[in-house]
């Protein structure tokens, strides 16, 4: 007898609507039967004649679900229903359902567009939202769209927000509200302390939860190290009879079926990942104890580089994770965090296109030839992030300059590797596969020196190397290692470099590293990036590297694992990207323009020289940034004239600006012809920028502000008295003798000149901004003073009925 299952009610509603319309969102609760139920009704109901393809995040569900399916079948898998993923596959002709991991349905329409034989394709789990997924998905519907008509296209999912994707896929959406049991959830009374270890807060949360219920127990931890230390922490506290197993995705799977097979007898514990989130039963699963972290691979732009980050685990998660507990009896789900902080969770993970690496999706559409714009994405893939991707392609000759795909790039997608890892197996010899395993595992040798080298020797011969070094290497790590190198032997001509170096080097041409300068070891990567490595290392000495693994600060990134590199060997490798360059360019550190020859690969400097016959033009082009750098430096004259400018615009707003901001702005046109002999900071701050001001004006404009606002003010005996234009509004100083006479007050553009009168010993008797008025007023008490105390120099009781003068009274 079949059991029953919640998404049984709504299969008929499932059959009817897509033999009505071929497209449908279907959502259901964890544990609702949707992964086994689905593809069989639509098989049972003869929906379609082709083969029904059904999509898995993760190869232990694909396995896991075909056989289920088959038990329900009472066949064996690979018969009606089979199921293929990289490196092994159980089909035969046959087989009408098949479950495959996500990049396989990417590798069948890649090769066959119109998918012959394929009747429907089914993505489960989608709200996981991985690039696979999210790409398939856009092809199937290009297929459906321009191929397929009569392609069946369903897309399910426990916490999928539906509303965008079935907009994308004009697909009515149908829920299934039923829950197989119910699952109570136990919050922490309070916060888990900050300086508590993770790992033994998950263990006596999980002692507590086994204590206060029955049935076996699943602890979600964010990734493989975490379950080994909550292992060690948990193993001296149980009973006998329960079984500890641990569940992540590197492990064989044998002993992943191990931990989701029942125990005959007792209970288990299972410490998983998030393999086990979604598409699996593990069936004496009573409680779920969540640590509320989850792992994520997050790309950086700015380093060009991704990095695993641990984050706390969203909404959507922590409900697929509690589901776990209720699929065959009501269960229990114990939360390691608070009902308050429960609230600050966000709703939904990002999408692996949002925050992941786009190098392989650059190169599956280029394969295809269809432009991101023209594809249907859930999630369109940011455009700036997308060129970078395409910036490695084109490094790594799988496209063109521009931009389409090369056979060698053809090459490299057939490979289960990231492109750059399968560059270096098909340009490398017998030893690539061995290394491309390598970097694509975890490190085998965990507090170890960074040399990559050492990797290497310890995966060929660790009982040697280990008597040899005193390290040991991870053993399950390096099973894993040699299976997968044993995979990709067949992938390599076996007839180029095998040294660890050059092979790195062709992997990552942008992580070529030159030592700076200093006592610390710091690096100039090739792609232009910065990056240090820890002082004590013995790779620190080395002058130039290959950074095989770095943290990806965007600042400067910390070198985690890296190897020598000799400049042979990198001559040898990038013959035609290593190149002699002509550059002048301004040094912060020295504060001047140097003009150098240098023989570059990327940023890194093989040989440099002094230019010694550089273009005066380049040297002042240079000596441009360094203006930027130390700021303007205008002289008290140029400061005087930009202040006569500045008046001169507020009564002509035509007139050109003079602004300090504008200028700076605009500097490679006014300034550039007059740099010649300009080479440094120290010249900067003599050099008289007046000349180069005054250029800016044609005749007419100079002409203009000459009369408006003039530079010297012409006193009545003829003498030109410079106008300072240093404050808010312009002075002069002049002998009071020597505006006898003047009745009119002198202005410069509509404003009162501010003249500070002088006695005879040059000292200020008066400043006035209106000397008609001085006259008028004030002049008699200062006549009276003055008369005392210069009585050889004239003071007429009436000032402006005088001739001006310098002189003294002549003697009688």
């Amino acid at each position: 007898m079949t059991l029953s299952l919640p998404i049984d009610h709504i299969l008929p509603d499932v059959v009817a609507q897509l033999r009505q319309s071929g497209r449908l969102v279907l959502q259901a609760p964890p544990g609702a039967g949707k992964t086994t139920r689905v593809p069989l009704a639509l098989l049972d109901a003869g929906v379609t004649s082709g083969r029904i393809i059904m999509l898995e995040p993760r190869r232990l569900a694909t396995r896991a679900a075909a056989e289920r399916m088959a038990e329900t079948r009472g066949e064996p898998v690979g018969a009606t229903i089979g199921y293929r993923m990289r490196g092994a596959s159980k089909v035969s002709k046959s087989t009408r359902v098949e479950v495959v991991t996500e990049g396989i349905l990417t590798r069948m329409i890649q090769a066959q567009p119109d998918l012959p034989g394929v009747g429907a394709i089914i993505f489960d789990e989608f709200h996981e939202r991985s690039l696979n997924a999210d790409l398939g998905l856009a092809l199937a519907l290009d297929v459906a769209n321009a191929l397929r008509e009569d392609l069946i296209l369903v897309a399910m999912s426990a916490t999928l927000d539906a509303a965008p994707i079935a907009s994308l896929m004009a697909a009515p959406i149908l829920t299934s509200e039923g829950r197989s049991y119910e699952v109570a959830s136990r919050w922490l009374p309070k916060p888990v302390p900050k300086t508590a270890r993770l790992e033994r807060a998950v263990a006596d949360l999980t002692l507590q939860a086994l204590a206060e219920n029955d049935g076996s127990a699943l602890v979600f931890l964010p990734g493989e190290g975490e379950i080994r230390r909550t292992e060690a922490a948990l193993r001296p506290h149980l009973p006998p009879d329960t079984v500890l197993r641990p569940l992540f995705g590197a492990m064989s799977f044998k002993d992943q079926r191990a931990a989701i097979a029942p125990v005959t007898s007792g209970r288990k514990v299972v410490l998983a990942t998030a393999i086990a989130e979604t598409s699996l039963t593990i069936e004496d699963i009573r409680i779920v104890v969540d640590a509320g972290r989850a792992r994520r691979a997050e790309f950086n732009p700015s380093s060009g580089m991704s990095r695993l980050i641990t984050t706390r685990v969203t909404r959507a998660e922590a409900t697929q994770r509690a589901g776990r507990a209720g699929r065959v009896a009501p269960g229990v789900c114990y939360k390691l965090w608070t009902r308050g902080e429960d609230g600050a969770l966000a709703s939904h993970p990002p999408a692996e296109i949002e925050v992941g690496d786009l190098t392989g999706l650059a190169l599956e559409l280029a394969i295809w030839g269809s432009a991101p714009d023209q594809m249907q994405f859930v999630t369109p893939p940011h455009a700036g992030r997308l060129e970078e991707a395409q910036s490695v392609l084109k490094m790594l000759g799988a496209l063109d300059k521009n931009g389409r795909i090369t056979l060698h790039g053809t090459a490299l997608a057939a490979l289960p590797l990231h492109p750059r890892l399968a560059h270096m197996v098909t340009k490398g010899g017998h030893d690539a596969p061995l290394l491309a395993a390598l970097l694509s595992e975890r490190d085998i040798l965990r507090n170890a020196p960074l040399d990559l080298s050492l990797r290497v020797s310890a995966a060929k011969t660790p009982a040697q190397f280990q008597s040899q070094h005193g390290w040991e290497p991870d053993r399950p790590a390096l099973s894993r290692i040699r299976e997968e190198a044993k995979k990709l032997a067949s992938k390599t001509n076996g007839t180029g470099p095998n040294q660890p170096s050059v092979l790195a080097a062709l992997a990552y041409p942008d992580r070529v590293g030159a030592r700076r300068a200093g006592e610390a070891p710091r690096y100039v990567l090739s792609g232009g990036k910065g990056a240090i490595m820890p002082e004590g290392d013995p790779l620190a000495s080395a002058r130039l590297i290959v950074a095989t693994d770095l943290d990806g600060d965007p600042r400067e990134a910390r070198i985690r694992q890296a190897v020598a590199l000799s400049q042979t060997e990198l001559r040898e490798t990038f013959p035609d990207q290593i190149a002699w360059h002509d550059l002048c360019i301004w040094s912060r550190r020295e504060g001047r323009v140097l003009a150098r020859q240098q023989e570059k690969f990327g940023a890194v400097v093989l040989e440099d020289r002094v230019w010694h016959d550089a273009p005066a033009e380049d040297i002042a082009r240079a000596m441009l940034e360094g203006v930027r750098q130390l700021g303007f430096l205008p002289n008290a004259k140029a400061q005087r004239f930009m202040a006569r400018t500045r008046l001169m615009q507020g009564t002509d707003p035509a007139f050109p600006d003079y602004s300090e901001p504008h200028l700076m702005e605009t500097l490679e046109d006014w300034l550039l012809p007059h740099l010649t002999g300009v080479k440094s900071g120290a010249d900067w701050k003599r050099f008289d920028i007046t000349p180069a001001l005054k250029a800016r004006l044609n005749w007419d404009q100079a002409q203009a502000l000459e009369r408006t606002v003039p530079g010297q003010f012409k006193t009545p005996l003829g003498r030109q008295v410079p106008i300072e234009y240093d404050g808010a509004q312009p002075r002069i100083a002049l002998r009071l003798q020597e505006v006898f006479g003047v009745t009119r007050h002198p202005t410069v553009a509509g404003t009162p000149v501010q003249l500070t009168l002088l006695s005879p010993a040059q000292r200020p008797v008066q400043v006035t901004e209106d000397l008609p008025g001085f006259w008028a007023s004030s002049y008699a008490d200062v006549r009276k003073d003055m008369r005392g105390r210069y009585p050889k120099h004239p003071w007429p009781e009436d000032p402006t009925q005088a001739d001006p003068t310098l002189r003294a009274k002549p003697r009688k």
